[in-house]
């Protein structure tokens, strides 16, 4: 490649990212901020347009304060920049910036054998920072080309705190105990719950963002990717997914419904949708592996916006959404999350599992003022904690809040929202 034009091409766009909105500041940063002294480069993988190369941008400011190499390979005029090329980038990022030892590269998956000069030059002690999400390469894939050179931060969508941060609203000891504070919280909430936190649609409330994120992941990042012919089949399933979070499903039962040829062909549809960050499944808890294979699945969906946005049972299935939102925060907060099936067939929404233990059962609903459904989700959950000899378990709901004591298990119920802010 001309080293005249990517001598201007990086100039370019380092003053492009001096001038860059920085957003609010991310919560994965504690995250990167634990991985700064360590050898392996850091890959961020998440959704499309969910902010990752905001948060490059934090990252260099917060922790490296300019001292850096960036490069965004998006730029069509890097069309034909090849691995032999990054010997000259190097080269003229020492030129134009002194000698650094931080690279910043966003969408590298651009760059066919881009993993070479990389794990070169973190063998050599540079420390890296890649992003990249399109059809040729998933950006929950980008470290499989790193061979162990590599640590992952995977970004979601605005946590409800981000949400409240960037909505102006700054949360004090004080909030939680004052009504009218209080009340806002709870508006603020309820918007999340059916906005959810993608970063765009929450800045122009169009829903359109949403939908194109949505083709792009259906038709760019799988239907083109795999040669998908039974287009028709995906959409339904993503579908189907998206408008019933929570759900059990098995492969068997979803080959069925779509009337696909085989149990593979919808184990590869729900294994494409999981790999774009669309879905996420979980398996029911059990000592055995064998077992956990075997059990039903649950599926639940990235966002509760994008959701929304794509469903149109979101207002009769609300409590579901509510159990989506506990369970991506679960996953935000990195836990290792199940569902549990007592041994009388009652179920568990989350179990929580620390190493080899487990640290904790959560239960969802989305009220408890009907005394039936109290007993209901009273009765699975102190089951469960019999049965996995734990003290006490937890029961979020839309706004109630109470500690009560059933046998000797305690049962904490508490609002999702204040649990969001924990």
């Amino acid at each position: 490649m001309d080293k005249s034009i990517l001598k201007e091409i990086i100039a370019e766009q380092a003053e492009a990212i001096s001038k860059k909105d920085r957003g609010i500041g991310r919560e994965s940063l504690n995250k990167v901020k634990e991985y700064l002294d360590l050898p392996q480069g850091i890959v961020i993988s998440g959704i499309r347009r969910v902010g990752k190369s905001t948060l490059l941008t934090q990252i260099m400011d917060n922790f490296y304060e300019g001292s850096t190499y960036y490069l965004n390979f998006e730029d069509e005029r890097l069309l034909n920049f090849e691995v032999s090329d990054f010997n000259h980038l190097y080269e003229l990022f020492v030129e134009l910036f002194g000698q650094q030892r931080v690279f910043f590269f966003d969408e590298i998956q651009n760059v066919n054998g881009w993993e070479m000069f990389v794990r070169r030059m973190i063998d050599r002690g540079f420390k890296f920072f890649l992003t990249g999400s399109n059809a040729s390469l998933l950006s929950k894939e980008l470290g499989t080309k790193l061979t162990g050179r590599h640590l992952s931060i995977e970004l979601y969508p605005f946590s409800f705190k981000e949400f409240l941060r960037f909505k102006g609203y700054g949360i004090t000891e004080k909030s939680l105990l004052l009504t009218e504070e209080r009340a806002r919280i709870k508006r603020f909430f309820n918007e999340y719950l059916l906005e959810g936190g993608m970063p765009e649609h929450v800045r122009y409330k169009d829903a359109d963002i949403l939908k194109k994120v949505y083709d792009d992941i259906i038709y760019r990042d799988i239907v083109a990717r795999y040669d998908i012919k039974g287009v028709k089949s995906l959409r339904e399933l993503a579908l189907y997914f998206l408008s019933n979070p929570g759900t059990l499903f098995s492969y068997n039962k979803l080959k069925g419904f779509l009337g696909l040829g085989s149990v593979n062909t919808a184990k590869n549809y729900v294994e494409y949708l999981e790999n774009s960050f669309i879905i996420f499944t979980i398996n029911s808890f059990a000592y055995s592996l064998k077992q956990q294979v075997m059990a039903p699945k649950k599926v639940y969906c990235l966002d509760t916006g994008l959701a929304r946005a794509i469903s149109f049972k979101f207002s009769r299935n609300r409590g579901r959404f509510l159990e989506n939102l506990v369970f991506i925060e679960l996953k935000r907060r990195g836990e290792e999350v199940y569902y549990y099936k007592t041994g009388k067939s009652f179920e568990v929404d989350f179990l929580i599992k620390k190493g080899p233990g487990i640290e904790h059962l959560i239960q969802v609903s989305q009220s408890l003022s009907a005394p039936e459904v109290r007993e209901r989700e009273l009765r699975a959950l102190v089951s469960g904690l019999e049965e996995l000899n734990l003290p006490k378990g937890l029961i979020l709901t839309e706004d109630e809040e109470e500690e009560i004591e059933v046998g000797n298990k305690r049962v904490s119920i508490r609002p999702v929202y204040k649990w969001l802010l924990e």
